[in-house]
């Protein structure tokens, strides 16, 4: 694995560049030397943030992690992305996805996990989707109570998804074509 770290409001030090590689090594076992592993540590205001950004072929593994200790938040970041793996593993086998070559054999073929992260759908819903602006979107989700929308956009005739973001702010997401 290759892992590159760069900071944002912050000096990297010898010592916080080897808490981050001591910690993200232990996830060696599962991919593949070439795989990059791309880490971002940031500070804003209190907060302590690190980003791990690891691209497969067809998808992304990403942890987002926030603290007021940077080296808590490397752990809980190393924690998430396992965890994610375990998940991942499963649906790469299901499908047979080619995403499977950027993994280590023994972490494919393991049998070593347990089916309590197992992913569950419980409800499937249907509705109709009407055309709106995405501002009309956001009113509809505070009207709903939800942290998310799905609509199709007025000017473009897409399907998005506007949500709910940190610090009452809202995001939209558009299929990229």
């Amino acid at each position: 694995m290759k892992i590159i770290i760069t900071g944002k409001n912050i000096e990297l030090t010898a010592g916080l560049k080897q808490a981050v590689e001591d910690k993200l090594n232990k996830l060696e076992k599962y991919f593949t030397p070439d795989t990059e592993v791309e880490v971002t540590l940031s500070v804003e205001k209190e907060r302590q943030i690190i980003e791990v950004t690891i691209p497969v072929k067809g998808s992304v593994i990403r942890s987002e992690q926030v603290s007021d200790d940077l080296y808590v938040s490397i752990d809980l970041a190393e924690e998430v992305i396992e965890r994610q793996l375990k998940k991942y593993r499963k649906k790469l086998l299901a499908r047979k996805q080619s995403a499977i070559e950027s993994f280590n054999r023994s972490f494919i073929d393991s049998d070593d996990f347990d089916d309590s992260d197992e992913v569950k759908i419980v409800r499937s819903k249907k509705f109709g989707i009407k055309p709106m602006y995405p501002e009309d979107a956001c009113v509809q989700m505070e009207l709903t109570g939800h942290d998310f929308f799905v609509f199709r956009n007025a000017e473009t005739d897409e399907v998005n998804v506007v949500y709910r973001r940190k610090g009452n702010t809202f995001g939209l997401i558009e299929p990229e074509c």
